[in-house]
C-alpha cells in the first residue's frame, strides 16, 4: 500500500551569516532544485522580541542570550516553503546543527564551520516538526501582533 502524504509548510531562515556570507541565492536554489516551492520570502532584520519568542523553548538555555545577540545581528531572509515532506527534506538539506560535523553536499557542511562565537552560526534554521513550522509561520508571517517589525 502506498502512503500518500499531504503537503506541508516550513519555515527556513537564511541567518545573518548566511546573508553576509552572500549565501541567499545558493540555499534557495538548493530548495528550487530539491522541487519544493517558496511560497513566501522576506528579508528580515529581527528585534529582541520577536526573537525571544522564536527560540521561547531554549529560554533556559545557556546559549539563549547569545544566540537572539547573533540573530539580531544582520538580516534574516524568511522563507515559507511548501512541498511533500518538506520539514523532514529540508533538515536532509540542511545537515546537522554542528556545522563541523554536518556531511559535505549539505548547506552547514558546504558553507558552515566553527567560527569559535558564542552561538553556532550555521547559514540556515529549519522547523522541526509540523507544529513548530505552523508556529514558526505566523511568526514571521503571520500579520498582526505576530509580524516582524522591522524589514530590510
Amino acid at each position: 500500500m502506498t502512503t500518500v502524504h499531504e503537503p506541508e509548510a516550513t519555515l527556513v531562515l537564511i541567518k545573518p551569516d548566511g546573508v553576509r556570507r552572500n549565501l541567499i541565492g545558493e540555499v534557495l536554489a538548493r530548495i528550487e532544485r530539491k522541487g519544493y516551492k517558496v511560497t513566501g520570502l522576506k528579508m528580515v532584520v529581527a528585534d529582541r522580541a520577536l526573537l525571544e519568542e522564536h527560540y521561547e523553548e531554549h529560554v533556559d538555555r545557556p546559549f539563549f542570550g547569545a544566540l537572539c545577540d547573533f540573530m539580531a545581528s544582520g538580516p534574516t531572509v524568511a522563507v515559507r516553503v511548501e512541498g511533500n515532506r518538506v520539514i523532514e527534506g529540508f533538515r536532509s538539506l540542511a545537515g546537522e546543527t554542528n556545522p563541523t560535523t554536518a556531511r559535505p553536499g549539505t548547506i552547514r557542511g558546504d558553507f558552515g564551520r566553527d567560527w569559535g562565537t558564542a552561538a553556532v552560526e550555521n547559514i540556515v534554521h529549519g522547523s522541526d516538526s509540523t507544529l513548530s513550522a505552523e508556529r514558526e509561520l505566523r511568526i514571521w508571517f503571520g500579520g498582526g501582533d505576530d509580524a516582524p517589525e522591522s524589514e530590510a
